[in-house]
């Protein structure tokens, strides 16, 4: 990480997250549970609470009011070039959007390989804004994720995606709702 990074912790709805960042690159988002940091913070990075406007943390706390669609943030993760590889398509994944684990395999130059990809959106160290929510199962469904599922299915709500389809057990709460099988009916 770049010397001269900081980091802020931002409440939401869905949990507090530590966000760490140099400017506007974000190199790191982690959900601290029941406020238990799950990696500690980074020994080079300096704490904030002040959070101007269109910096990372001001970004992420627009984003879960409603007031922001779309980070305008450079990403640094660390990683591999496979993952790095993943994490850029995944990043063209468009809020209210959705995309299966072999289709981002397919885009990302690795057909075929939806396991090592879905391995890769697993070590995502910048969910929500590297999207990495946005990925669901072949049919639509609702899968691994490493914030919970629950969180998952808030934040594609949250975004206006609803990717499943209408019948299954993680169909739509709502019968307006889109689906992948078009309006939801009853």
């Amino acid at each position: 990480m770049a010397s001269g990074s900081e980091f802020a912790l931002v409440s939401t709805v869905i949990g507090t997250f530590r966000i760490v960042y140099h400017d506007r690159t974000v190199q790191a988002v982690d959900l601290l549970e029941r406020g238990i940091e799950q990696s500690g913070p980074p020994s080079d990075a300096r704490p904030t609470a002040h959070f101007p406007p269109g910096s990372p943390p001001a970004q992420l706390r627009e984003y879960f009011s409603g007031r922001r669609r779309e980070f305008q943030l450079e990403v640094d993760p660390l990683g591999g070039e496979f993952d790095r590889g993943v994490w850029k398509v995944l990043e063209k994944v468009q809020p209210g959007r959705t995309i299966s684990y072999g289709e981002l395999a397919r885009k990302s130059g690795h057909a075929g390989s939806a396991r090592a990809v879905g391995g890769s959106v697993a070590r995502n160290p910048i969910p929500i804004v590297s999207p990495c929510h946005r990925v669901v199962g072949e049919k639509g469904d609702l899968t691994g994720f490493g914030l919970g599922l629950w969180r998952k299915r808030w934040l594609l709500q949250h975004e206006g995606a609803w990717p499943l389809k209408s019948h299954t057990v993680d169909g739509p709460p709502d019968h307006a709702q889109r689906t992948l099988d078009g309006p939801h009916r009853r």
